[in-house]
Protein backbone atom coordinates (compact mmCIF):
# COMPACT_ATOMS: atom_id res chain seq x y z
CA UNK A 1 0.00 0.00 0.00
CA UNK A 2 1.13 3.48 -0.94
CA UNK A 3 2.12 5.72 2.09
CA UNK A 4 -0.43 8.73 2.28
CA UNK A 5 2.30 10.73 3.25
CA UNK A 6 5.88 10.82 2.04
CA UNK A 7 9.32 13.05 2.29
CA UNK A 8 11.88 12.66 0.53
CA UNK A 9 15.02 15.06 1.68
CA UNK A 10 13.16 17.55 2.23
CA UNK A 11 14.23 20.99 3.27
CA UNK A 12 12.97 24.61 4.18
CA UNK A 13 14.47 27.73 4.65
CA UNK A 14 14.00 31.44 4.85
CA UNK A 15 15.79 34.58 5.11
CA UNK A 16 16.28 36.51 8.59
CA UNK A 17 16.56 40.42 8.44
CA UNK A 18 17.93 41.85 11.05
CA UNK A 19 15.89 45.15 12.49
CA UNK A 20 18.24 47.14 10.73
CA UNK A 21 17.52 45.02 8.03
CA UNK A 22 21.44 44.58 6.89
CA UNK A 23 23.48 41.20 6.95
CA UNK A 24 20.40 39.13 6.24
CA UNK A 25 20.63 35.65 7.53
CA UNK A 26 19.56 31.77 5.91
CA UNK A 27 17.80 30.03 8.58
CA UNK A 28 17.18 26.51 8.13
CA UNK A 29 14.07 25.19 9.41
CA UNK A 30 14.08 21.53 8.71
CA UNK A 31 16.94 19.90 6.70
CA UNK A 32 17.20 16.64 4.81
CA UNK A 33 13.88 14.71 6.41
CA UNK A 34 12.49 11.55 4.86
CA UNK A 35 9.73 10.06 6.68
CA UNK A 36 6.85 7.58 5.33
CA UNK A 37 3.29 6.96 7.19
CA UNK A 38 0.70 4.60 6.06
CA UNK A 39 -2.85 5.37 5.75
CA UNK A 40 -4.34 4.64 9.15
CA UNK A 41 -1.39 5.48 11.38
CA UNK A 42 -1.16 7.61 14.21
CA UNK A 43 1.88 9.05 14.04
CA UNK A 44 3.53 11.53 16.85
CA UNK A 45 6.33 13.98 16.27
CA UNK A 46 7.98 14.92 19.01
CA UNK A 47 11.09 18.63 19.54
CA UNK A 48 11.31 21.06 21.88
CA UNK A 49 10.57 24.70 20.86
CA UNK A 50 12.35 25.48 17.51
CA UNK A 51 13.29 22.24 16.48
CA UNK A 52 11.16 22.55 13.47
CA UNK A 53 8.11 20.11 14.21
CA UNK A 54 5.62 22.70 13.35
CA UNK A 55 7.47 23.67 10.04
CA UNK A 56 7.08 20.23 8.88
CA UNK A 57 3.36 20.16 9.54
CA UNK A 58 2.62 22.51 8.02
CA UNK A 59 4.56 21.08 4.84
CA UNK A 60 2.06 18.34 5.15
CA UNK A 61 -1.23 20.73 4.64
CA UNK A 62 0.84 22.76 1.57
CA UNK A 63 0.89 26.13 4.24
CA UNK A 64 4.61 26.08 3.39
CA UNK A 65 6.01 24.23 0.27
CA UNK A 66 10.01 22.79 -0.20
CA UNK A 67 12.74 25.14 -0.39
CA UNK A 68 13.69 21.31 -1.31
CA UNK A 69 13.37 17.94 -1.72
CA UNK A 70 9.65 16.87 -1.91
CA UNK A 71 6.64 16.07 0.26
CA UNK A 72 3.66 14.01 -1.55
CA UNK A 73 0.16 13.36 -0.06
CA UNK A 74 -1.43 10.51 -1.06
CA UNK A 75 0.87 10.53 -4.63
CA UNK A 76 -0.07 14.35 -4.99
CA UNK A 77 3.21 16.76 -4.57
CA UNK A 78 2.56 20.05 -2.38
CA UNK A 79 5.17 22.07 -4.72
CA UNK A 80 3.02 21.83 -7.39
CA UNK A 81 0.58 24.86 -6.99
CA UNK A 82 -2.00 23.45 -9.21
CA UNK A 83 -2.35 20.91 -7.43
CA UNK A 84 -2.58 22.96 -3.51
CA UNK A 85 -6.50 22.24 -3.59
CA UNK A 86 -6.25 18.46 -4.42
CA UNK A 87 -3.49 18.67 -1.05
CA UNK A 88 -5.83 20.42 1.06
CA UNK A 89 -8.76 18.34 0.55
CA UNK A 90 -6.83 15.13 1.86
CA UNK A 91 -4.91 17.16 4.88
CA UNK A 92 -6.68 18.48 6.93
CA UNK A 93 -4.79 21.05 9.95
CA UNK A 94 -6.06 21.74 13.18
CA UNK A 95 -4.08 24.35 15.00
CA UNK A 96 -2.98 25.04 18.69
CA UNK A 97 -5.60 27.97 19.50
CA UNK A 98 -8.46 27.00 18.39
CA UNK A 99 -9.60 30.93 18.38
CA UNK A 100 -7.54 31.03 15.13
CA UNK A 101 -9.38 28.60 13.35
CA UNK A 102 -13.39 29.73 14.79
CA UNK A 103 -14.77 31.76 12.32
CA UNK A 104 -18.29 31.38 12.89
CA UNK A 105 -20.66 32.83 15.01
CA UNK A 106 -22.95 29.67 15.68
CA UNK A 107 -21.00 26.22 16.26
CA UNK A 108 -23.23 24.36 13.68
CA UNK A 109 -22.18 27.46 11.07
CA UNK A 110 -18.56 26.83 11.90
CA UNK A 111 -18.28 23.64 11.57
CA UNK A 112 -20.10 23.86 8.11
CA UNK A 113 -17.69 26.29 6.58
CA UNK A 114 -15.31 24.14 5.34
CA UNK A 115 -17.75 21.91 3.10
CA UNK A 116 -19.36 24.75 2.15
CA UNK A 117 -16.16 26.38 0.64
CA UNK A 118 -15.30 22.63 -1.04
CA UNK A 119 -18.48 23.13 -3.19
CA UNK A 120 -20.57 20.32 -0.97
CA UNK A 121 -24.65 20.40 -1.69
CA UNK A 122 -26.49 22.29 1.21
CA UNK A 123 -28.02 19.09 2.19
CA UNK A 124 -24.98 16.96 2.62
CA UNK A 125 -23.10 19.47 4.41
CA UNK A 126 -26.02 19.51 7.00
CA UNK A 127 -25.17 15.62 7.36
CA UNK A 128 -21.31 16.10 7.60
CA UNK A 129 -21.79 18.94 10.79
CA UNK A 130 -24.37 16.76 12.37
CA UNK A 131 -22.02 13.69 12.00
CA UNK A 132 -18.89 15.70 12.56
CA UNK A 133 -20.09 17.24 15.66
CA UNK A 134 -21.41 13.73 16.90
CA UNK A 135 -17.89 12.81 16.59
CA UNK A 136 -16.65 14.52 18.78
CA UNK A 137 -19.22 14.62 21.27
CA UNK A 138 -20.28 18.43 20.57
CA UNK A 139 -23.83 17.78 18.74
CA UNK A 140 -25.45 18.91 21.68
CA UNK A 141 -23.69 22.52 21.22
CA UNK A 142 -25.04 22.90 17.56
CA UNK A 143 -26.56 26.18 18.51
CA UNK A 144 -23.97 27.41 20.78
CA UNK A 145 -21.85 30.43 20.46
CA UNK A 146 -17.95 28.99 19.94
CA UNK A 147 -16.95 31.89 22.66
CA UNK A 148 -19.44 30.28 25.61
CA UNK A 149 -17.29 26.80 24.71
CA UNK A 150 -14.49 26.19 27.30
CA UNK A 151 -10.98 25.79 25.30
CA UNK A 152 -11.21 21.89 25.47
CA UNK A 153 -14.95 22.32 23.75
CA UNK A 154 -13.30 24.88 20.81
CA UNK A 155 -11.03 22.35 19.85
CA UNK A 156 -13.05 19.82 19.67
CA UNK A 157 -15.28 22.54 17.37
CA UNK A 158 -12.02 23.11 16.00
CA UNK A 159 -11.57 19.44 14.60
CA UNK A 160 -15.41 18.91 14.13
CA UNK A 161 -14.69 21.36 11.27
CA UNK A 162 -11.79 19.34 9.81
CA UNK A 163 -13.73 16.25 9.71
CA UNK A 164 -16.12 17.83 7.96
CA UNK A 165 -14.54 18.58 5.09
CA UNK A 166 -13.66 14.33 5.08
CA UNK A 167 -9.70 14.27 5.21
CA UNK A 168 -8.00 11.90 4.71
CA UNK A 169 -5.87 12.78 7.22
CA UNK A 170 -5.46 15.41 10.22
CA UNK A 171 -2.35 17.37 11.58
CA UNK A 172 -2.89 18.36 14.66
CA UNK A 173 -0.14 20.87 15.84
CA UNK A 174 0.31 21.31 19.35
CA UNK A 175 -3.66 21.43 19.69
CA UNK A 176 -3.79 21.10 23.63
CA UNK A 177 -0.87 23.66 24.39
CA UNK A 178 -3.75 25.83 25.78
CA UNK A 179 -5.62 23.72 27.68
CA UNK A 180 -6.10 22.33 30.84
CA UNK A 181 -5.34 18.54 31.72
CA UNK A 182 -8.88 18.10 31.46
CA UNK A 183 -8.98 19.87 27.95
CA UNK A 184 -6.25 17.78 26.94
CA UNK A 185 -7.95 14.47 27.81
CA UNK A 186 -11.25 15.02 26.06
CA UNK A 187 -9.11 15.97 22.70
CA UNK A 188 -6.99 12.88 22.65
CA UNK A 189 -10.02 10.98 23.30
CA UNK A 190 -11.01 12.38 20.13
CA UNK A 191 -8.14 12.40 17.87
CA UNK A 192 -7.60 8.70 19.30
CA UNK A 193 -11.40 7.81 18.27
CA UNK A 194 -10.89 9.30 14.96
CA UNK A 195 -7.96 7.04 14.49
CA UNK A 196 -9.06 3.74 15.32
CA UNK A 197 -12.57 4.02 14.61
CA UNK A 198 -12.99 6.15 11.54
CA UNK A 199 -9.15 4.68 10.49
CA UNK A 200 -7.68 8.50 10.33
CA UNK A 201 -4.55 9.02 9.87
CA UNK A 202 -3.29 10.88 12.68
CA UNK A 203 -0.24 13.33 12.59
CA UNK A 204 0.35 15.06 16.27
CA UNK A 205 2.92 17.73 17.12
CA UNK A 206 3.01 17.66 20.78
CA UNK A 207 5.84 18.51 23.56
CA UNK A 208 3.59 16.25 26.26
CA UNK A 209 5.23 12.91 26.04
CA UNK A 210 1.99 11.60 27.68
CA UNK A 211 0.60 12.02 24.70
CA UNK A 212 2.40 9.94 22.27
CA UNK A 213 2.14 6.74 24.42
CA UNK A 214 -0.45 5.00 22.03
CA UNK A 215 0.94 6.57 19.24
CA UNK A 216 1.91 3.72 16.08
CA UNK A 217 5.32 5.50 15.58
CA UNK A 218 7.10 8.37 17.11
CA UNK A 219 9.71 10.57 15.10
CA UNK A 220 11.99 13.29 17.89
CA UNK A 221 13.29 16.42 15.81
CA UNK A 222 16.44 18.31 16.95
CA UNK A 223 18.03 21.11 14.91
CA UNK A 224 15.27 20.56 12.05
CA UNK A 225 16.32 16.85 11.68
CA UNK A 226 14.52 13.92 12.91
CA UNK A 227 17.42 12.62 15.40
CA UNK A 228 14.83 9.37 16.34
CA UNK A 229 12.04 7.25 15.37
CA UNK A 230 10.61 3.88 16.43
CA UNK A 231 7.47 2.97 18.68
CA UNK A 232 6.97 4.81 21.55
CA UNK A 233 8.46 2.37 23.41
CA UNK A 234 11.84 2.35 21.61
CA UNK A 235 11.84 5.75 21.76
CA UNK A 236 11.44 6.10 25.55
CA UNK A 237 13.26 3.15 26.23
CA UNK A 238 16.32 6.10 25.60
CA UNK A 239 15.87 8.70 28.37
CA UNK A 240 19.41 9.78 28.60
CA UNK A 241 19.59 10.41 24.79
CA UNK A 242 16.15 12.13 25.05
CA UNK A 243 17.47 13.91 27.92
CA UNK A 244 19.92 15.42 25.84
CA UNK A 245 17.81 16.65 23.37
CA UNK A 246 15.98 18.68 25.73
CA UNK A 247 12.87 16.23 26.01
CA UNK A 248 11.79 14.67 29.12
CA UNK A 249 9.32 11.18 29.15
CA UNK A 250 6.22 10.31 30.42
CA UNK A 251 6.16 10.67 34.27
CA UNK A 252 5.89 6.78 35.35
CA UNK A 253 8.36 6.19 32.34
CA UNK A 254 10.81 8.36 34.53
CA UNK A 255 9.79 6.55 37.97
CA UNK A 256 10.52 3.20 36.09
CA UNK A 257 14.06 4.85 34.98
CA UNK A 258 15.29 5.95 38.34
CA UNK A 259 13.74 3.06 39.98
CA UNK A 260 15.67 0.79 37.73
CA UNK A 261 19.15 2.91 37.89
CA UNK A 262 18.54 2.77 41.81
CA UNK A 263 18.82 -1.37 41.25
CA UNK A 264 15.07 -2.76 41.02
CA UNK A 265 15.01 -5.15 38.18
CA UNK A 266 12.51 -3.24 35.74
CA UNK A 267 12.05 -3.67 31.76
CA UNK A 268 12.99 -0.78 29.27
CA UNK A 269 10.38 1.99 27.89
CA UNK A 270 7.43 1.42 30.75
CA UNK A 271 4.70 3.30 29.42
CA UNK A 272 1.57 3.19 31.83
CA UNK A 273 0.97 2.92 35.36
CA UNK A 274 -0.33 -0.73 34.75
CA UNK A 275 2.33 -1.73 33.19
CA UNK A 276 5.13 -0.18 35.98
CA UNK A 277 2.19 -1.86 38.77
CA UNK A 278 2.85 -5.24 36.88
CA UNK A 279 6.63 -5.06 36.79
CA UNK A 280 7.02 -4.52 40.50
CA UNK A 281 4.69 -6.99 41.48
Amino acid sequence: MPSIIKAEKLGYYYVKYSDDSENPELINAIRSIDLSVERGEFIAVLGHNGSGKSTLAKHINALLVPSEGTMWIDGVDTGQEEDLWKVRQKAGMVFQNPDNQIIGTVVDEDVGFGPENLGVPTDDIWKRVDDALSKVGMLGFRDRSPGKLSGGQKQRVAIAGVVAMQPECIVLDEPTAMLDPNGRKEVLQVVRDLNKQEGVTVILITHYMEEVVFADHVYVMDGGQIVMEGTPREVFSQVDVLKSYRLTVPQVTELAYELKTAGVPLPEGILTIDELVEALC
